[in-house]
């Protein structure tokens, strides 16, 4: 079996007990030496300048390679844009763009009357600046605001036209769910790199409120093996034999890069990134 690239999705701390926690994920996760790290925008854009700072934070006292998120939302073209240009000014060269989701309180979004309306518009004009690489997010089921799996992809292609260089997909818990979403892109003329986005299950029934608000499908046989699981006292044991099978299914199949959606909770995501054959190394935090 090849050994896949890895990547990691942290989110930005709004306490001081959640700041000890990244870094600890930081800190256990950076030795397993992955291509980027992304961090993440709270809902409605509500945490962007703790984004702001983590991002930075991170890039120069870890070296990681930072993807910073960006929304549209809730900001006006030239806000987004200043903060766009504070990230390259840190040195961060890549961001995932996306629309964002509805502020809170919210039931749809709905764009800044002096902001960028779509994730389109916001891809172009980060493309046209020549600063960032860029990545998107992809819905392998569809997207709460899609009609289906097929308006979807053909939304990823304006995005990627646009100038996006590779997608990120929402995580999924069956390996096929992605298989036919990436032939379905390759039909549809995508021929950027798809990401498939991993979550390890540190809590299955967090993970059903989460799969229950972003459109993902959850498998009975799976609910019913983790309620099994979790009556004999090994939840966190199926926990890790899911999550790698569910990666060795993938790169089976092809794939050569997975991104983990870790919570800021390291463990299970480093130990099935050990059990696909990627060991750590020895990372020392630097003197800021």
């Amino acid at each position: 079996m090849n050994t896949p690239r890895i990547s990691f999705e942290f989110f930005p701390p709004q306490t001081l007990d959640a700041s000890f926690r990244l870094w600890d994920t930081v800190q256990t996760l950076a030795p397993m030496r992955p291509e980027f790290v992304s961090v993440t925008y709270g809902a409605g854009g509500t945490t962007r300048k703790l984004t702001h700072d983590a991002v930075g934070t991170i890039h120069r006292n870890y070296g990681l390679n930072v993807a910073a998120h960006l929304t549209c939302v809730d900001a006006t073209r030239a806000e987004t844009l200043e903060i766009a240009q504070a990230y390259a000014d840190a040195g961060v060269t890549e961001i995932v763009a996306l629309r964002g989701d509805a502020p809170k309180g919210a039931q749809r979004f709905t764009a800044h009357p002096d902001g960028f309306a779509s994730s389109v518009e916001l891809i172009e004009a980060l493309a046209e600046t020549g600063k960032f690489k860029i990545r998107v997010g992809a819905y392998p089921e569809p997207h709460p605001d899609a009609a289906d799996t097929l308006a979807d992809v053909r939304w990823l292609k304006r995005k990627i036209d646009a100038g996006a260089t590779s997608a990120i997909t929402q995580f999924f818990f069956d390996a096929d769910t992605f298989f036919r979403f990436r032939d379905l892109c390759a039909k549809e003329g995508i021929t950027a790199p798809i990401i498939p986005g991993i979550l390890p299950i540190t809590s299955w029934d967090g993970a059903k409120k989460f799969a229950a608000r972003c459109g993902t499908d959850v498998p009975a046989r799976l609910d019913d093996a983790f309620q099994t699981a979790i009556r004999d006292g090994r939840e966190d044991l199926y926990a890790l034999a899911h999550c790698t099978q569910l990666c060795d299914k993938l790169i089976e199949g092809g794939v050569e890069d997975l991104h983990f959606y870790t919570l800021n909770r390291p463990h299970l995501t480093r130990e099935v990134v050990r059990a696909l054959g990627i060991h750590p190394e020895v990372v020392l935090e630097k003197v800021a």
